[in-house]
């Protein structure tokens, strides 16, 4: 019955209209919005990945190898399953244009193909051709295609020769689409497609250089692609072999998208969170506004509990209607850009109606408004018949009672949980959570604070009329400060935070590089190639030091005889192959940390140095076994010393290194370092290229002008994601003001009538906001710079500094965010006539 009675009620009140529940709506919409827009492109990808994944991969599935070709019997497995198999050999080179000392240089990413390729796809070609007719002969030459950004680079043009290694090449054309580029990674430079045995005699694919082979498959019509993993994974158990196939084509790339939408999502969380302080100072004015309204239900009999049955049921019907909003917006903004958002992204997309992404917004939604709206709204069982007869409901800060409180506890722990559920990454879910109630918590009591000093300065700021009436508002009966200083302190902190990340992240690749990393590495250089290496080196003053040692690549498969997975988790050094390298004497520059180096001259069974801090982040110990695959080949080695190595300086690094009898024998090449001023690079790069140009040479400065390149693109969309949250809050801090603005007009009636002038009114507004604004950034810089703090230190594990600049744009953003608003609504104030004002409050 009460129920009933409660529905009735809710209905009344809604016939009124939305008039006062524009903030409420478009906080809540705004969040999620927000989340339900990053889930809906993140779904959209997933379905285009899924749907395009036999040919972002180039066939059913696809066996790769490190650095070596499969064997016979291996190549027989693969004919016995597949109705036709493709091989690729990828590998890195340098394309050289021209002689001598006129030679242009560039590092470009190498695909042997043969004739079978693509099994999937087409390749699209400028000027239009079959691919077997341009990789066939030109004019005596084999044929070469290439990415338009080389030739561009090198000034290339169809019918011109270059060079790969120690074979010359004729462009026949420019590799406008390659059908499984985005299934391959990230590359060091442009790719460039040859045929496979158009090297042969180049010299790029010696033993020991650093390739990779790719086996694609196409499979007969349904064949059991779990079947056939399992059979394979058993066949090359010891090869080193890693499987992909059609079910996730782009495994990489999936990942990434993955882990950068989950972040956006936790940003667009922190963006609801916002806007839930604007749900609840909307809901607190709102319910203010119905004292009368629920003392008069209390006098008709209406019980506490109805009453607060019929406010949430209203409340609950307009938080309805703001997730629908949010929603609408979410899912229709992608499918309106579609078109742009298909060509900008590197990857397919199936832009729909994603029912998933959808709920779990709706979800999120429901939930935060939930935590927001029960206080206030739990408020309403105290109000008494007897308010009729005074100025008000309850005042002061009550905890709801037990029941509420638990509902509110329990549904802010649902929250998230849902967010560490539907992320995947829980760990980050939590600490993104306790970021944001500690900033919140941070912020509330700087605002409590800010009242109280803004009532004790009152004093002191007398013969200052602007001032003090300033200081009056913030520390008066009506809070319009902590609404302000949560809401826009919670979207500066979350801008703070991602503005110092962003800036030591700049500031790490713009300073370090120049004083810790190479000028180049060096690879696929060949044994009796050292010596006329060093000598070179030797012989140019402008070279600084040069670092060499054999590099051979290999894949860590089992500890103490048991699956390296099962041992150490998913850690980085597990992930696919790693540089392997050997030495006999101590080397200069290796210092121990734990453990002893082999003897000279030893040639007992195999021994091993790692990496001292992976060895403790994955519970290594001296003594252990690590068997590691090495070009198909399983080397168990006793650990008997640990290193310390630092990776963070670009310089050589090798995980592993063991004895040299243990891998001497196999083949492989070395791998230089070399750190040189820069206006030395071009001519040391000519003279050792021009003499053994079988060598690759990168460039570490343009790989990390890459790098940073992709990290201008993550922080372009944690940015956005970031406005957004500010956004949320400048619109809850223009909600506040609005809803203010009757009291600032009683206040500028009554101070124009005590002879105050237009001007002292409106510097005792800009005043307040001011110092609000300014109290909320002064709170957001310095969470920001501890949030930021912590990811840089624990999750990429680099030095720290505050970037002041990024610092006072957030002070200064807020503070002048704050006047914006606050002046916006003094107009009215200002002109009303306070004869008038005050007979209306009369």
């Amino acid at each position: 019955m009460s129920l009933a009675v409660a529905s009735r009620i809710a209905r009344r009140e809604l016939r009124g209209g939305l008039r006062g529940f524009a903030v409420f709506l478009t906080c809540l919409a705004l969040g999620v919005a927000a989340i339900a827009g990053v889930g809906t492109v993140r779904a959209s990808i997933d379905a285009g990945l899924a749907r395009e994944g036999k040919r972002l991969l180039g066939g059913a599935a696809e066996l790769s190898l490190t650095y070596r070709f499969a064997t016979p019997e291996e190549r027989r497995w693969m004919a016995a399953e597949a109705s036709h198999v493709s091989e690729i050999v990828d590998f890195r080179s340098m394309v050289v244009v021209g002689a001598g000392a006129e030679a242009e240089r560039a590092l470009t990413q190498v695909k042997a193909v043969d004739g079978l390729y693509p099994l999937v796809g087409d390749t699209q070609l400028e000027p239009e051709q079959p691919l077997e007719a341009a990789l066939g002969l030109q004019g005596g030459l084999p044929g070469a295609v290439m990415a338009p950004l080389l030739a561009n680079r090198l000034g290339l043009a169809p019918g011109d020769d270059f060079a790969l290694g120690e074979t010359r090449f004729r462009l026949s054309a420019l590799l406008t689409h390659e059908p499984d580029n985005a299934g391959t990674g990230f590359s060091l430079g442009p790719r460039t497609l040859v045929l496979r045995r158009a090297l042969d005699g180049s010299g790029l694919l010696q033993p020991g250089t650093l390739f990779e082979t790719r086996y694609r498959l196409e499979l007969p019509e349904g064949a059991d692609l779990d079947r056939v993993e399992e059979e394979a994974r058993a066949a090359f158990a010891a090869a080193g072999m890693r499987w992909r196939d059609a079910r996730n084509g782009a495994p990489g790339l999936s990942e990434f998208v993955d882990r950068l939408s989950a972040f956006l999502v936790l940003v667009g969380l922190a963006g609801l969170a916002v806007g839930g302080i604007g749900v609840s100072t909307a809901v607190r004015a709102y319910l203010a506004g119905k004292t009368a309204t629920i003392a008069t239900l209390r006098t008709l009999g209406a019980s506490g509990r109805v009453i607060f049955r019929a406010y949430l049921l209203q409340i609950g019907a307009l938080a309805a209607l703001g997730i629908a909003i949010g929603l609408a917006l979410g899912a229709g903004i992608p499918l309106l850009i579609a078109p742009a958002l298909e060509r900008l992204l590197p990857v397919p997309a199936v832009f729909a109606l994603h029912p998933a992404p959808l709920l779990e917004a709706a979800l999120y939604g429901g939930l935060t408004a939930l935590v927001f709206t029960l206080w206030p709204l739990a408020r309403t069982e105290e109000i008494r018949a007897a308010a009729l007869y005074r100025d008000g409901g309850p005042s002061g800060v009550t905890l709801p009672r037990a029941r509420h409180l638990l509902v509110i506890l329990g549904a802010a722990a649902a929250l998230v949980g849902a967010a560490a559920v539907f992320t995947g990454a829980p760990e980050l879910t939590g600490w993104t959570a306790l970021g944001i109630l500690g900033a919140l918590v941070l912020l509330w009591l700087i605002a409590a604070g800010l009242r109280r000093l803004a009532r004790r300065a009152k004093t002191l700021a007398r013969g200052r009329p602007a001032l003090r009436a300033g200081l009056a508002a913030i520390g008066g009966p009506v809070d319009e400060t902590t609404p302000v200083v949560l809401a826009l302190g919670l979207g500066l902190t979350v801008l703070a935070a991602i503005g110092q990340i962003d800036g030591n992240m700049q500031r790490a690749i713009a300073q370090e590089l120049p004083d810790e990393a190479p000028s180049f590495f060096f690879v696929d250089i060949q044994r009796d190639q050292m010596p006329g290496i060093e000598r070179r080196i030797a012989q140019d003053p402008a070279v600084r030091k040069m670092e060499a040692a054999p590099m051979l690549r290999g894949v860590i498969t089992r500890i103490n005889g048991q699956p390296a997975k099962e041992v150490a988790g998913d850690h980085w050094v597990l992930e696919g192959d790693r540089g392997v390298t050997y030495a006999d004497a101590q080397p200069e520059r290796t210092r121990l940390v734990a453990g002893e180096w082999w003897p000279e001259g030893y040639t007992g069974p195999p021994q091993i140095s790692f990496a001292a801090t992976e060895a403790e982040e994955m519970g290594l110990a001296l003594g252990d076994e690590i068997t590691v695959n090495v070009l198909g080949r399983d080397i168990t080695g006793t650990l008997t010393s640990l290193r310390a190595v630092d990776f963070s300086t670009a310089g050589m690094g090798f995980v592993l290194a063991m004895n040299e009898a243990a891998l001497a024998g196999a083949p492989h090449s070395f791998i230089a370092t070399v750190y040189a001023e820069e206006a030395a690079e071009a001519l040391l790069l000519r003279d050792l290229a021009s003499a053994y140009p079988n060598i690759t040479a990168i460039s570490v400065r343009e790989a990390i002008e890459r790098v940073a390149g992709l990290l201008a693109g993550i922080a372009s969309a944690t940015r956005y994601g970031a406005a957004a949250t500010l956004l949320t809050g400048i619109v809850v801090l223009i909600g506040t003001a609005a809803a203010g603005q009757g009291a600032r007009l009683q206040e500028a009636a009554l101070l124009r009538t005590l002879g105050a002038t237009r001007r002292t009114i409106l510097s005792s507004f800009a005043l307040r906001a001011g110092l609000m604004g300014a109290g909320a950034g002064l709170v957001a810089l310095l969470s920001g710079i501890l949030g930021a703090w912590a990811i840089l230190h624990f999750v990429m594990e680099t030095r720290f500094a505050v970037v002041w600049s990024n610092a006072a744009s957030v002070i200064l953003g807020g503070a002048a965010a704050s006047l914006l608003a606050g002046l916006a609504f003094a107009w009215r104030p200002l002109q009303a006539r306070p004869a008038h004002v005050l007979r209306t409050r009369e």
